[in-house]
């Protein structure tokens, strides 16, 4: 048997209005049903030869790829035996895409259209959507036609941005799906749930859907508010496991971005668009994706009861393999607008590099071959900084939060000293990034150096000397 090993993902997407700098923001955690699964990042250039006969190595989903390819970046699983993942990216024509926030499709539904064993699956998607589309609305229609033809193998939402426009996409059957655009004045949180509320198929400029969907609905008698057709409500599902695993998180985002939004916690009718009380920051997403409850009787690192701090999932985890933010700018010239932070550990601990997507590369050491353990690799070296952040976290806060708020800064740094480079092409970009991971793998290792110190000092092993011993 195939072991399933993506899932349980957190989602955050914002308008270029509701951004602090005008850029569309699209970002996801990627989790893992286990703690260590290596991923490393990857530069697939324009003229890179591909066979045209694409086979998913996962579930033999199977399509004829287009001739025609563009420049973009993924990050795949390291081992690919279970399918390549590529799992987030930004192409040449500043087209953001992350795949996918798995979700779960009620029994009525897919008891009239099951999903298909062989259709497009999660580690297929990026692959096959993100090099061959000029736009988000493009990613959405490739995605929508292969699901309408293919078939989908699995519940999944999938984000897509452009410098203009920001999507959000759920397959919602084995062949049928539904997408929105996100206000630009407003944001989104999805937490393994199907989110999109009410469709208005009289605006097409706002909402995608496949083709036939409305008719599928009434004539397997799926809606059950009769007068409105609620996605996710028609679809979705409202079990006890949404109650404590999902909707907690996406209370949460709610918490921190719309503090006036007194929601409880696990409600099945939190709002899927909302308006932040702020211009949101690239940082603050990445202290969202990062967050566990903070300041709440629900932090498992906290000081609530034990049945409180283990009552919801928490954003962040030690099973995070893939935190990005993937931004597109709309102040820079178009070589330097797509720009990927990327964490490649828990975001509660690890910090996040900035990388110009039009590089031809991200730094030898993040394309590296890591299957095995190695301290110098940047997704071994994520991994020991969390199990060492998280050993000792309350004795050790002070640093923690100090690293990360010097990562932050670090990272808008290199950002300014890279938008005034007088070259924009992709060999230029690509040493930049590369000096960037270099400038991030230092401090890292600093930070590490500081930890093994504190942790020392701190252990149950110890006794106080005898100066005379």
């Amino acid at each position: 048997m195939t072991r399933q090993t993506h899932a349980a993902c957190t989602s955050f997407l914002a308008g270029k209005l509701a951004t602090i700098d005008g850029s569309t923001l699209i970002a996801r955690n990627e989790d893992n049903f286990v703690a260590i699964w290596p991923k490393r990042a990857q530069i697939h250039a324009a003229n890179e030869p591909r066979d045209l006969n694409f086979v998913s190595k996962g579930n033999h989903f199977a399509t004829t790829l287009p001739k025609k390819a563009y420049h973009y970046t993924a990050m795949p699983d390291t081992d690919p035996s279970e399918g390549f993942y590529e799992e987030s990216g930004i192409n040449e024509k500043n087209v953001a895409m992350s795949a996918t926030e798995s979700a779960y499709t009620n029994s009525r539904v897919l008891g009239v259209d099951p999903l298909v064993t062989d259709g497009i699956a999660e580690d297929a998607m990026v692959t096959v959507v993100l090099p061959y589309v000029d736009s988000a609305q493009a990613g959405v229609q490739r995605l929508g036609d292969l699901v309408t033809t293919n078939g989908a193998a699995e519940t999944n939402g999938v984000l897509f941005s452009d410098s203009d426009e920001v999507w959000y996409m759920e397959i919602v059957s084995g062949h049928h799906w539904v997408a929105q655009r996100i206000p630009d004045d407003a944001y989104a949180v999805v937490a393994n749930q199907l989110a999109i509320e009410d469709i208005n198929f009289d605006e097409p400029q706002n909402f995608m859907t496949s083709q036939g969907i409305r008719h599928f609905v009434q004539a397997n008698r799926l809606n059950p508010d009769g007068n409105r057709f609620n996605s996710r409500h028609i679809f979705g599902t409202q079990t006890s496991d949404d109650a404590h695993y999902n909707t907690p998180r996406v209370w949460y985002g709610h918490k921190l971005f719309t503090p006036s939004a007194f929601e409880n916690p696990t409600s099945q009718d939190l709002p899927f668009i909302r308006h932040a009380e702020q211009k949101i920051s690239v940082a603050a997403v990445q202290e969202f994706l990062g967050s566990h409850y903070q300041e709440t009787p629900y932090d498992p690192l906290g000081k609530g009861t034990e049945a409180e701090k283990h009552q919801f999932r928490a954003v962040g985890l030690s099973r995070t393999q893939n935190s990005h933010v993937l931004q597109i700018r709309r102040n820079v010239q178009l070589a330097l607008a797509g720009v990927i932070w990327q964490c490649l550990g828990n975001p509660a601990f690890s910090p996040y590099l900035p990388f110009y997507a039009q590089g031809d590369q991200v730094g030898a050491a993040y394309s590296a071959d890591n299957h095995d353990y190695n301290q110098k690799n940047p997704y071994w070296a994520n991994k020991l900084l969390d199990v060492l952040s998280e050993a000792h976290y309350h004795q050790n806060r002070k640093l923690l939060a100090d690293f990360l708020k010097q990562t932050q800064i670090a990272g808008y740094h290199r950002l300014q000293i890279g938008d005034q480079q007088t070259t924009t092409a992709a060999p230029g970009l690509g040493a930049f990034n590369a000096t960037t991971a270099a400038t991030f793998a230092t401090l890292m290792q600093e930070q590490i150096g500081k930890l093994v110190q504190a942790n020392a000092d701190q252990s149950a092993l110890t006794f106080t000397m005898d100066a005379g011993l």
